[in-house]
């Protein structure tokens, strides 16, 4: 098994807040909404039943753990939890904090407006609570 490569759109569109057993965590820059990404660091996967029994177990332990740190720090209503990957194959799974009143909500927020990204500030700061909320 060879290094570890990430996909080119992902790296340009998110930073990477640290690594966890199986996935690295990255924030996407988009201030809109609180909004995370899980990547397995598997080579030439794109569907959950490509990883093995044994890293489908670890990425539902880090989306559940990921996913109520973010819960907890943002105070969202409802979290939402995708792995869609029809632009960018290379397996990942969103976690995006909602709440109403949001840009789109209730809607998908896929595909919706423009990109607004962070102000280095924020998005250092944002990084270390989540960091420290894990």
């Amino acid at each position: 098994m060879g290094p570890f490569h990430l996909d080119e759109r992902l790296a340009r569109d998110s930073v990477l807040i640290t690594t966890l057993g199986l996935c690295q965590l990255r924030l996407q820059n988009d201030c809109r909404w609180p909004w995370v990404v899980l990547v397995p660091q598997r080579n030439d996967v794109s569907e959950l039943f490509d990883l093995t029994p044994l890293d489908q177990a670890v990425l539902t332990f880090e989306t559940n753990l990921v996913a109520s740190a973010l819960k907890d720090l943002t105070g969202a209503v409802k979290i939402n939890v995708g792995a869609l990957g029809n632009i960018v194959r290379q397996l990942h799974v969103h976690i995006i904090a909602r709440n109403e009143g949001d840009p789109c909500w209730p809607g998908p927020i896929w595909g919706q407006g423009t990109p607004v990204p962070y102000a280095e500030h924020d998005k250092q700061d944002f990084i270390k609570k989540l960091a420290g909320a894990l």
